[in-house]
């Protein structure tokens, strides 16, 4: 099992930046291949950024340059630096992890782009 909670998420104006942390625990000895998603009201939920166990990142085009995964190994924390930040950005951001062939969610947290 493991569980995640996401922390982070606000309101921000145009071309701000927020930062988003979600704190893993459970019966993990390391961090899993873990995700960012998001979903806005009346879409579909999307992958916005992925970090594998070795260190790998993948990102959406339309976050690519804008928005930066990273894991601290010491605290199990995985963190979604987004700069730069559009009203379009608007959604639920949800943290993921794989583990055990199971996807785990976060219960998400708000993120507002609007000036």
């Amino acid at each position: 099992q493991v569980q995640l909670v996401e922390s982070g998420g606000g309101l921000v104006q145009p071309g701000g930046s927020l930062r988003l942390s979600c704190a893993v625990s459970g019966s993990i000895f390391r961090l899993p291949t873990m995700g960012w998603s998001r979903q806005a009201p009346g879409k579909e939920r999307e992958l916005v950024a992925r970090l594998t166990i070795g260190g790998s990142t993948n990102y959406a085009d339309s976050v690519k340059g804008r928005f930066t995964v990273s894991r601290d190994n010491a605290k199990n924390t995985v963190s979604l630096q987004m700069n730069s930040l559009k009203p379009e950005d608007t959604a639920v951001y949800y943290c993921s992890a794989l583990f055990g062939g199971t996807q785990y969610w976060g219960q998400g947290t708000q993120v507002t782009v609007s000036s």
